[in-house]
């Protein structure tokens, strides 16, 4: 299958081609880092994340651009409130969301530009959209005339002239819509010095101007909350194609939905959010992931208190589906056996259909919902042919074995970060020397009928989330 992507700007799925053979760029909104990092910020950080690497998995060399606003009301206020300057308020925010994706396994961004080490290129490009006649100036703002982009409001289906109601054209302005690039310096706030006098950016043009300048001026993805559609990937559009001329300044728009509680958007601004370390002080990463990538990126996503204990039950016996298969592996020393042919033959289906279902899923529009299932599907095929076939295996059962577990680890772990990976080889090869002492010492208990000593073996070890099973091959463990 092709990839198809669900392009915002046309509405529809589309055939995912390149900008450059094999090489993929992706821009995405960052936070505004004025306060601790919360499970909505971490929903659009996991899901390109995941994005990202099935797009590695299918080769190719991806660049990812996730910008920090560090210029903005929100962190000056704050600042102004804590007597610090605005800078340590965003370092120490942008910060605290990096501690906190790289412990929910996100890998980091290619680049992490911020507004304020680009302030350069953004007065650049507001002095170019003056000269070009896209922009004019007045006591010090500059603003973006959308009167002279014709095709303004196509990302979010909207009309000008529908726009207009309801709004004013405020001091300055010449039109309702039109939106400030460049902002007058105001008493008690950071500026930086411009043409047009003291000031700092505008909230869009940030994004214009770092997005361009890392990715050029066309690229593949440009990702963020559907919040953002109207009015700032709109206005990013109007400022990036008119000052570069070309068309389009995206390819695909993809957006996601957002996490909600009691249906409202989690946000600082509401006070209604969870924090990520919050979460990781009671619930493994890969739960987390697990809970985020469970519905289609498009959909939102509820969250309560008790949301994540509902759903651990279904991660967990995928992970111990996982646990189960690598044990019975490692217990393997010679495939002797012999396993029925119809069973092996059931589970090479399973593995084909989990390799083909998993694909299809991510190429359908990166839907991680369906790729999940096709492992859920897998893990319950293995599970039955454990069950049922008596070990020592076959080499060919013990081959689709591992292919099992492979697939586990390249779509669970790899790609979507679900699974918890086995120990190091060597602590997998210690557990297994240690519990083989342990069966051999209830093996010898049982044998001078020492049954009180051998049960309380087997029970401690169930109480540790191991069970023993005893079979014509000899004694076997498997996780719980």
């Amino acid at each position: 299958m092709a990839l198809k992507i669900y392009n915002t700007m046309t509405r529809r799925k589309e055939e995912f081609t390149p900008r450059e053979d094999n090489k993929v760029g992706i821009y995405v909104c960052g936070v505004t880092p004025y306060s601790d990092t919360h499970l909505g910020h971490a929903l659009p950080s996991v899901l390109w994340d995941v994005f990202r690497r099935f797009l590695r998995y299918r080769g190719y060399d991806v660049t990812l651009v996730q910008n920090f606003t560090d210029i903005d009301d929100k962190i000056i206020a704050r600042a102004n409130k804590e007597g610090v300057p605005a800078q340590a308020i965003a370092r120490r925010y942008a910060q605290d969301y990096l501690e906190s994706m790289d412990a929910l396994g996100v890998e980091r961004a290619d680049h992490y530009p911020l507004v304020s080490e680009h302030i350069p290129h953004i007065i650049d490009m507001v002095q170019t959209l003056i000269d070009k006649g896209f922009a004019y100036v007045e006591g010090g703002d500059v603003y973006f005339s959308v009167e002279k982009f014709p095709s303004y409001g196509r990302l979010s289906r909207q009309r000008l002239e529908d726009l207009v109601e309801g709004e004013s054209a405020g001091e300055g302005k010449r039109h309702p819509v039109d939106f400030a690039l460049w902002k007058a310096a105001k008493p008690g706030e950071p500026s930086w010095d411009s043409p047009w006098g003291p000031g700092r950016p505008g909230w869009h043009i940030e994004c214009s101007a770092m997005s361009l300048h890392y990715l050029g001026n066309c690229f593949d993805f440009h990702g963020g909350g559907v919040d953002l559609i109207f009015p700032h990937h709109e206005n990013e559009i109007a400022q990036s194609e008119a000052y570069t001329g070309e068309e389009p300044f995206v390819r695909y728009w993809l957006h996601n939905g957002l996490i909600k509680i009691k249906d409202a958007k989690m946000s600082k601004s509401l006070g209604n959010f969870v924090t990520v370390k919050e979460l990781l002080a009671e619930h493994p990463p890969e739960l987390i992931r697990f809970f985020l990538l469970s519905a289609h990126y498009r959909s939102p996503l509820e969250y309560h208190e008790d949301k994540l204990a509902e759903v651990r039950r279904g991660w967990e016996r995928l992970n111990s589906a996982y646990k189960t298969l690598t044990a019975a592996i490692a217990q393997e020393r010679e495939a002797d056996g012999e396993v029925p042919s119809p069973m092996k033959e059931s589970l090479q289906g399973a593995l084909k259909d989990c390799r083909e279902g998993f694909i299809g899923a991510m190429e359908d529009d990166f839907n991680t919902a369906l790729a999940i299932a096709a492992l859920f599907d897998l893990a319950r095929e293995t599970n039955t042919f454990l069950a049922e076939a008596q070990p020592p295996y076959d080499a060919e059962a013990l081959e689709l074995l591992r292919e099992a577990a492979e697939l586990f680890r390249v779509f669970g772990g790899e790609i979507l970060g679900i699974v918890q990976e086995p120990g190091p080889a060597g602590d997998d090869k210690l557990v297994q020397e240690l519990l083989d002492l342990v069966i051999e010492l209830r093996s010898q208990a049982r044998a001078r009928r020492d049954f009180a000593t051998a049960d309380a073996i087997r029970d401690r070890l169930r109480e540790m989330g191991i069970a023993l099973e005893d079979t014509s091959g000899g004694v076997r463990w498997r996780w719980l």
